[in-house]
């Protein structure tokens, strides 16, 4: 068990990285003020600060990113009071979630329950119940969620009018969907959808994923 001083990295930090990256990216970024919890947020997770993850878990509050769309978790905020740690408590088995979407999409490093790719983020799809690998690390995963890619992976996840619907959605819900995305029947074009707690939305999948999802 690392203590503070060891997991906060005075020399080499990743958060004025991760400004960088905010300033510099395709779509808009907000970086929430970190919580007064950040310091035990860190311990529990022992990992430092000049990994973006750290910076994350310590430096904000969590980032929501175009609109409020995409939210990684942080230290925990008003608008977003989910943190790293705190949210994977009974929630993660063999890996940790990091990020949601307003349509009920997760995200997540696998840590071996996930398949062995581990240090990988995979995406568990609202319109499959399915954990898939993005190929990709954490440090890429924030570069591209700031990028064109972005809009690029929910092309088919998005309808008419999302960006007013989205404004009005807090960081700790998404929506749901009837009929539901993962059947025929279902398209975020035509199902009706209205907003849910993300805790909620989280324990239904894994009641309907079943025995398909650790």
């Amino acid at each position: 068990m690392r203590t503070l001083d060891a997991l906060l990295d005075a020399h080499d930090p990743a958060l004025p990285l991760i400004k960088a990256w905010a300033q510099d990216a395709r779509v808009p970024v907000e970086l929430l003020p970190p919580s007064a919890e950040r310091d035990a947020v860190l311990l529990a997770l022992q990992v430092t600060t000049r990994s973006p993850l750290g910076a994350l878990a310590h430096g904000t509050g969590g980032i929501l990113v175009d609109g409020g769309w995409l939210r990684m978790l942080g230290s925990g905020h008003p608008r977003l009071t989910r943190q790293l740690h705190g949210w994977n408590q009974g929630r993660s088995h063999g890996f940790l979630l990091i990020a949601d979407d307003a349509v009920g999409g997760f995200f997540a490093i696998n840590g071996g329950g996930l398949g062995e790719d581990l240090g990988k983020v995979h995406y568990l799809a609202p319109d499959t119940l399915a954990w898939e690998s993005l190929e990709i690390g954490h440090t890429a995963f924030v570069q591209w969620a700031f990028s064109d890619g972005l809009g690029d992976f929910y092309r088919d996840l998005r309808w008419e009018g999302w960006q007013r619907d989205v404004a009005a959605l807090d960081g700790d819900s998404c929506f749901s969907f009837y009929p539901f995305l993962f059947t025929a029947q279902g398209a975020v074009q035509t199902s009706a959808r209205k907003p849910v707690p993300v805790a909620e939305h989280y324990a239904f999948v894994q009641q309907v994923g079943g025995e398909d999802l650790p």
